[in-house]
């Protein structure tokens, strides 16, 4: 049988007389041990991300049209194109605009995966799962094939990025923050021009006045408090038009965010830049009406000034390229700095161009002082964050007021002679594209206003409700219009409806389009403990306990300095359960990409001969950080991070059969801790908030692994060969029935146990808290000690610092073996 020619499709659709991209190329085999893939971004007929996994020899191919997103919850179109040669991962340039595909590619990513399972039963059953190690994106990731319609030729797939320690949750971060070639860290725009990246921000390394080309501004996130901390600085909101403004050859641009030229709208401001001759910079900022009346609104003012071509002033808060270089990457102070000697010829005081004035710190006085004066809230900035096109939590907005956009579907018609409606019916688009109804505004029109706004509506008039959930007795007499206008509402409050109460107009919004506005969700302030963000505090970790993300932080905040009093510095491995216990937990003893500085890596010799990045927590700093990334439990070697090869602890694990009841344990733990007394030896005991209890013992650094791992193995099969009723040294379920396994596997290398005062991902959050033995004699449970326990217990004597090390010497192991004899 012939062999399929994978790349006939690729080969009939170019001209390779015409396109510089690869043609067939040498056929070689894929290694099925180093499989690559790439993504490039394709500026052709519309802005796309192709997706490239090496397989069979040539690269599957899917055109994922908005590009990859590592929101687990985002599922990202992907078009199955046609199989590209294995040379076209290194492809990047432009194909003519004759051609197929025309336009613009980039090398986005690129790097290595790794099938889970076989990938021909994947393809063909249309569920493919694999692990990606690239540059950008990383991690499990899924693509699955959707249900095909009658007469489509290409298979449309869905990418989608699993839930684990790589996952984010901003739907366009991965685009949003990566702009550039991985390959030779050009925009696409100096891809086009085949021109090399510039190095510096001067003149003799300047574009020459070239007019730079739009880039989307990054948004806000709104929250309900300003920041705490340091490292963020906070401007004003401004209450106009946000504004992208290009500086080159022909004079000043203005776009809108969305990317609508605006330019001819603010002829006001055309000669603003005069004094910039031979400067090329792409500019962000917001456009006000010059003149704003006391007491008046700075958005109708602004309106006001655009109908009757009044002055106008352009504010600016930040730079994305100045002479030919992106500055985007760039930290924000660096980029106000370059945006201050940019500008430094302008009249920065009396001109039309001003600079935003920012301050660091203090953000909850300024927000007062702001709303005081009448103001519309505040911005607050990280200033040491990377500029990126899409909306962020770098940037957050509070407001002194609530108003958002809405769009107008209708209006109720008015009984006064001479106005031309009563009020207003509003609406905001949901993520499924209906247009959900929001309520009225009656109050904020002036009389010119009414007429003006009245005429518009009119002009839109249809005879059916864009709405589909408006209440009878509003629909009933409303008059409905096409969706294209966008109003400014203030109001005093939603219902739980989400319907506004009072609301009343401030103005159109004509730089945003109907199908952009959505509702605008306050998000609840991320709080901070040991100087560590903890995002999304409100999460729910342990549903029924009610104990959240921003509890488990705190309670590591608080116990953190006795975790390392007691455990010194050791490699943990961690139980990570991002969205609660009752989601996806896993375990991960090494470090991954992104993990937080607080969290130390160290460098180990693992038992195949390669070396692993584990990580060890060195003050209460590291352990938040941890929880900050969804950690619950932290589980520790039996020797500290300087000396790995001598252990500093013994552990046995008394785990009980599930029939057998506490006291049949804590029964076990007292004739363990005989044991050992009466060979040399004395632990501490720590009730593990499950079932069990562990032994501890504390050890001077002598011994290495074996002499340990024999000396607990050799102690748990005395005590389980003289009471073979009560105890089992073996792991076998078989034996463990109605029995305790006394687990001494903890004290091998490699092997970790539950640190003291880790919570449990078990039900009610319990915590493992060492106890004295008399405290142990009458707990009930295991698990009797929660996070509302830890303030008072460690305001008492430490009993895990109470037992010194021990020397696991000649003389305490003869007594163990006169015992076995």
């Amino acid at each position: 049988m012939a062999e399929i020619d994978r790349l006939a499709e690729y080969v009939t659709r170019r001209d390779f007389s015409r396109t510089g991209e690869p043609g067939r190329g040498t056929r070689r085999k894929s290694r099925k041990d180093k499989l690559s893939f790439v993504v490039q971004k394709h500026d052709a007929s519309r802005l796309h991300y192709d997706f490239r996994l090496e397989w069979g020899g040539t690269l599957l191919s899917w055109a994922v049209t908005r590009g990859p997103s590592d929101d687990p919850r985002e599922k990202r179109l992907a078009v199955r194109t046609e199989d590209h040669p294995l040379d076209y991962a290194g492809f990047e340039g432009t194909i003519p605009k004759d051609q197929y595909g025309g336009g613009t590619v980039m090398v986005w990513d690129r790097g290595t995966w790794e099938p889970v399972g076989d990938p021909e039963q994947g393809l063909s059953e249309g569920k493919l799962k694999f692990c990606l190690k690239g540059e950008r994106m990383n991690g499990g990731w899924a693509l699955v094939r959707m249900r095909g319609r009658k007469g489509e030729r290409r298979e449309n797939w869905l990418l989608i990025k699993e839930r684990d320690g790589m996952a984010g949750d901003e739907a366009d971060h991965l685009t949003g923050t990566f702009e550039t070639s991985v390959k030779t860290g050009r925009l696409l725009d100096a891809i086009e021009q085949d021109g090399k990246p510039k190095r510096t921000g001067s003149k003799s390394g300047s574009s020459s006045g070239k007019m730079p080309k739009f880039r989307k501004p990054e948004l806000a996130t709104l929250y309900d408090a300003v920041p705490e901390g340091e490292g963020w600085i906070h401007e004003t909101k401004f209450d106009g038009y946000r504004c992208i403004a290009a500086v080159g050859k022909g004079g000043p641009r203005f776009f809108t965010r969305s990317g609508q030229d605006w330019t001819d709208k603010y002829q006001a401001l055309a000669d603003a830049f005069d004094a910039l001759e031979g400067e090329s910079l792409l500019l962000d900022g917001e456009i006000m009406a010059a003149d704003v009346p006391k007491n008046g609104s700075a958005f109708s003012a602004l309106q006001a000034a655009l109908h009757d071509g009044a002055p106008l002033l352009y504010y600016v808060f930040d730079i994305l390229e100045h002479n030919g270089r992106s500055l985007t990457d760039c930290p924000l102070l660096e980029r106000k700095a370059v945006l201050e000697e940019a500008l430094a010829p302008l009249d920065l005081e009396e001109g039309k161009v001003r600079v935003s004035a920012w301050v660091e710190g203090n953000g909850g006085d300024i927000l007062e002082k702001i709303c005081k004066a009448g103001g519309e809230g505040i911005v607050s900035k990280k200033a040491d964050a990377p500029y990126r096109h899409s909306r962020t939590k770098s940037w957050r907005k509070v407001k002194c007021g609530k108003r958002q956009e809405f769009v107008i579907g209708g209006y109720s018609p008015s009984s006064k002679r001479g106005r031309a409606f009563a009020s207003l019916l509003l609406g905001q688009y949901a993520d499924d594209g209906r247009l959900c109804y929001r309520g009225r505004a009656g109050t904020g029109f002036s009389a010119d206003e009414l007429d003006r706004l009245g005429g518009k509506l009119k002009s839109l008039s249809r005879k059916t409700a864009p709405f589909e959930d408006v209440p009878g007795a509003i629909a009933r007499d409303a008059a409905w219009v096409t969706p294209k206008l966008v109003a400014e509402i203030e109001f005093a409050e939603l219902t739980a409806e989400g319907h506004v109460r009072h609301g009343a107009y401030l103005g159109l919004r004509g730089d945003k389009e109907a199908e952009e506005v959505t509702p605008e969700n306050e998000t609840r302030s991320d709080a901070t403990v040991k100087g560590i963000i903890i995002t999304h505090p409100d999460r729910e970790l342990f549903a029924k306990a009610g104990v959240s993300k921003l509890d488990i932080a705190r309670h590591y905040g608080l116990v953190g300095e006795r975790m390392v009093e007691i455990c010194g510095v050791r490699p943990v491995s961690l139980l990570r359960c991002p969205a609660g216990i009752e989601g996806e937990c896993f375990f991960q003893k090494h470090a991954g990409k992104g993990f937080p500085d607080e969290l130390t890596r160290i460098a180990i010799a693992e038992k195949d001969g390669e070396t692993g990045e584990y990580l060890y927590a060195s003050g209460p700093e590291g352990y938040v950080a941890a929880a900050q990334m969804g950690t619950i439990e932290f589980h520790g070697w039996a020797a500290r991070a300087d000396r790995l090869e001598r252990p500093d602890r013994m552990v046995f694990d008394l785990d009980p059969d599930e029939k057998l009841g506490f006291a049949e344990t804590k029964q076990a733990a007292f004739d363990l801790k005989s044991l050992l007394s009466d060979i040399g030896l004395e632990a501490y005991a720590m009730v593990t908030g499950g079932k069990g209890v562990h032994l501890v013992v504390p050890l001077r650094r002598t011994v290495g692994w074996d002499t340990l791992k024999s000396f607990a193995k050799t102690l748990a099969h005395l005590m389980a060969e003289r009471e073979p009723d009560r105890f089992t040294a073996t792991m076998s379920k078989e034996k463990r029935k109605g029995r305790i396994f006394i687990d001494w596997l903890r004290n091998e290398r490699g092997a970790t146990a539950i640190l003291p005062y880790s919570v449990r991902a078990r039900p009610g959050a319990p915590v493992a808290t060492p106890v004295t033995w008399d405290e142990l004699k009458e707990l009930k449970s295991a698990a009797a000690f929660g996070l509302k326990d830890m303030a008072e217990r460690l305001g008492q004597e430490e009993p895990a610092l109470a037992v010194k090390p021990q020397t696991l010497g000649k003389a305490v192991i003869d007594k163990l073996e006169r015992r076995v004899g």
